[in-house]
């Protein structure tokens, strides 16, 4: 009888004594946010073929709200750079076995990407075929941020 009312006290506080919420915050931890940074740009009408170092183009995707966020730290007036810095709609769609990316409602190029480059291809198009637009193709660089 003595043992089975020390197993019974011990299951007791052992119990009483656990809790799943060990005090941390539900939101506490870290983020990963993706940042697309612009290495070259090639093709077009004149051919071009234009390598940007990392930090002068750079572009992020919020998927939740559907934005696109672009720095863009060109400087030389030479080199073909895309889009302005700013903020843009984008969404994705697929068809005909590719995926595009549309920015602002404008179809932008078909697009592949890896674990660590995105290409967006704007020869390849809903309507077909072309030979005069640019490949983008970007890196991709990782920050954790605490939360």
């Amino acid at each position: 009888m003595k043992h089975r009312l020390i197993k019974i006290i011990l299951c007791f506080f052992l119990l009483t004594n656990c809790s799943i919420d060990n005090g941390t915050s539900s939101t506490s931890g870290t983020i990963t946010i993706v940042f697309w940074h612009l290495t070259n740009i090639s093709g077009g009408l004149a051919g071009v073929d234009d390598q940007f170092d990392l930090d002068t183009v750079i572009w992020s995707f919020n998927e939740v709200n559907g934005t696109l966020t672009i720095e863009n730290g060109n400087t030389d007036n030479t080199k073909q750079d895309g889009l302005s810095s700013g903020t843009y709609s984008f969404s994705v769609s697929y068809f005909n076995e590719n995926y595009f990316l549309y920015i602002d409602g404008a179809e932008f190029g078909a697009y592949s990407f890896s674990d660590t480059e995105l290409v967006i291809d704007q020869n390849i198009t809903t309507s077909g075929s072309a030979a005069d637009g640019f490949i983008y193709t970007f890196k991709k660089v990782t920050e954790q941020e605490e939360i």
